[in-house]
């Protein structure tokens, strides 16, 4: 049992870091999961809801609008833009959160 314990646990610090190497960490939230069903999409939302302040029903607009991209929406939310000009902000990063801290600054 601990030796499992410990297994799992040094494979969560690797893949942890992995992700945040990758760039697809924001702060404390995963903003690169693909919302493929149901459970990531209503993750998505609580995710986009808490890092913008929006209510959760706008956010779910904002992350359908977005095509379930969730760097798109927080960038649409946050900034008041189209999803196009949104999509041409995250390119300008060498990943995801280096062009999310660039259009949004470190506030987050």
């Amino acid at each position: 049992m601990k030796a499992g314990t410990a297994q799992k646990l040094v494979l969560n610090m690797l893949s942890t870091a992995t992700m945040v190497r990758l760039g697809r960490v924001l702060s404390h939230w995963m903003i690169n999961a693909q919302s493929t069903n149901r459970k990531l999409r209503e993750r998505g939302q609580r995710i986009l809801s808490s890092a913008t302040g929006a209510s959760p029903a706008r956010a779910a607009q904002r992350l359908k609008a977005a095509g379930g991209n969730l760097p798109v929406a927080l960038l649409m939310l946050h900034k008041g833009i189209k999803r196009d000009e949104a999509l041409k902000l995250l390119t300008k990063g060498k990943n995801i959160a280096a062009a999310l801290r660039a259009s949004l600054g470190e506030g987050l």
